[in-house]
């Protein structure tokens, strides 16, 4: 298991930055995802969710971008999340979504004992366009041992968070994943959704994406989305 990351000195302060980018407004202290069709544009509900663990390799670093990849290569994942108020469901435009993820071999960047100090692959906010919706290409995560496969996420509204939690994946899709590419090697992952105690105790069951296949095998990738209601 990856040890918890060292802070960067250098890094400007991700609040900071986040209050220039996502404008001013309101908000709330709770989030909630929603599982969607491929296309959370088009989305007409929203369910607020239970919170979940921000974890330890969180770091407070700016770097809005799209592309999360930095260079590593693994199953490419192209995600569609939409930010609603969840009292009305509008989507909400100009939030600020933030996710990180290990990659395909299950080491996060930025971490001192997995020899990724100064790397920030597979982290990256985007903005929500007018529509709510923030995109982002990145690959499905590699595991590691004492968790299920997954991404965390943080979603901020006037440089506030409204929401911290992690998004999962099917059984299915992960087990096609790390059956193929750089992903074989490293054999079965050791913990399930059905037996990951953060999965079962943090509301996984209504975290988990609504993936497509972009082609034939799981090496063609994936499209996947997510509503996102939070109460500001």
């Amino acid at each position: 298991m990856p040890s918890p990351p060292l802070p960067w000195t250098d890094a400007l302060r991700r609040r900071e930055a986040l209050v220039v980018l996502a404008g001013a407004g309101a908000a709330g202290a709770l989030g909630a995802w929603r599982l969607v069709g491929a296309d959370p544009a088009v989305a007409a509900d929203c369910v607020l969710q239970q919170e979940s663990t921000e974890g330890p390799f969180y770091l407070d670093v700016d770097l809005l971008r799209r592309d999360l990849r930095g260079g590593r290569t693994g199953t490419n994942l192209a995600l569609r999340l939409k930010v609603v108020d969840a009292g009305t469901c509008r989507p909400i435009r100009g939030a600020v979504v933030e996710l990180w993820h290990t990659d395909a071999g299950g080491k996060y960047s930025g971490i001192a004992s997995e020899g990724t100090s100064g790397k920030t692959f597979m982290r990256g906010a985007q903005r929500t366009d007018r529509s709510g919706v923030a995109r982002f290409t990145t690959i499905v995560p590699g595991w590691y041992p004492g968790r299920t496969p997954h991404i965390h996420v943080k979603v901020f509204v006037g440089g506030d968070v409204v929401h911290t939690g992690q998004l999962y994946f099917r059984p299915a899709v992960t087990q096609a994943v790390y059956a193929q590419g750089r992903y074989r090697a490293r054999g079965r992952q050791d913990t399930t959704n059905a037996s990951d105690g953060i999965f079962g105790a943090e509301g996984g069951s209504r975290a988990v994406l609504a993936l497509k296949r972009r082609g034939a095998t799981a090496a063609s990738g994936y499209t996947g989305g997510l509503t996102l209601g939070v109460q500001r």
